[in-house]
């Protein structure tokens, strides 16, 4: 099998590469990443095997897939994923992230290859107990990101019949990796906590729920479609769990003691607290139930060796 990662050398993308090892169906994996981030250091010491080649391209450039044949499937990874600053790089982000997005999905379809889709739990936006795939009254996105992964979604939709997919909505994404940024919540509280900084927290959202993705889980999602052959044509939400900001800190003072917390105001958080159901894919065959405080430790130990930090 020969499969395409785009976003390689990102959060998830580079987790992905480095165990892929572990899916004995494929034998060639080609890597493809832009580098505005520069993480080169994602592709150092990689398995033999599969077989990788790299390839340094924009993805928002029309027909930039073109030359690659006979591709099995593409795992869709490249993203500006930064929600919380997507309003002041809305315009470049729409323009970014769907311009990759229709470069994908025409290749899929002119080459009948199958999609592994990346979207966001962002996409529910409205306070309720818990939602499922089918609360579609309660997509409400409150960011940009978070809206074109929506539009994404839509796209795949309306092109059911042309093509064999899976959209899964991932919750936060928590782990360590070698393409990891700091930007999202629990790596951004213990980057702060391991550098013995404050904690800057919501007071909106202290006690309000979000679900959260480690990227072990992210990876079995990955290696059961691929070694099942699950292409559904269905969105599917992918969490390890649910969990308030003021669990996740909890979590986080089980191994940083001294964390400091401080509060903040912020309008935005307003009513978007929510459970996210995961038994569509666990009815399915894949139960999702990695536990994060790993994920916290491994995040935490990677700054162990920091006595002091100023900037």
């Amino acid at each position: 099998m020969k499969i395409i990662i785009t976003g390689a050398c990102g959060h998830i993308g580079s987790f992905l590469v480095e165990n892929l090892y572990k899916i004995k169906k494929v034998k060639k994996a080609i890597l493809i990443d832009n580098m505005k981030t520069n993480k080169f250091n994602s592709l150092f010491k990689l398995k033999k095997k599969p077989t990788f080649s790299f390839y340094q391209k924009d993805l928002s450039i029309k027909n930039s897939l073109s030359n690659f044949k006979n591709i099995d499937i593409i795992i869709h990874c490249a993203s500006i994923t930064d929600a919380a600053n997507s309003f002041g790089i809305k315009k470049f982000m729409y323009k970014n992230n769907l311009g990759c997005m229709k470069t994908v999905l025409d290749y899929c379809i002119k080459n009948k290859t199958k999609l592994i889709h990346i979207s966001t739990t962002s996409v529910y936006g409205k306070q309720a107990n818990i939602v499922s795939e089918n609360d579609h009254h309660l997509l409400n996105p409150q960011s940009p990101y978070a809206d074109i992964k929506l539009i994404e979604e839509k796209l795949l939709s309306k092109n059911t019949n042309k093509i064999k997919f899976n959209s899964f909505r991932f919750g936060t994404i928590a782990g360590v990796s070698k393409g990891m940024r700091f930007h999202t919540a629990i790596n951004k509280f213990c980057l702060n906590a391991a550098l013995n900084k404050s904690i800057t927290v919501y007071q909106t959202a202290y006690n309000q729920y979000r679900p959260y993705l480690s990227l072990r889980d992210s990876f079995k999602v990955f290696k059961f479609c691929i070694e099942n052959s699950f292409f559904k044509n269905e969105t599917f939400n992918a969490l390890s769990g649910n969990f308030t900001v003021k669990q996740i800190i909890d979590r986080i003072k089980t191994y940083k003691k001294n964390a400091k917390i401080q509060y903040t105001k912020s309008p935005i958080m307003n009513q978007l607290t929510y459970h996210v159901s995961p038994l569509k894919l666990k009815k399915s065959g894949l139960v999702l139930k990695t536990d994060i405080n790993k994920d916290i430790k491994d995040t935490l130990n990677l700054f162990k060796n920091i006595k002091n930090y100023e900037m």
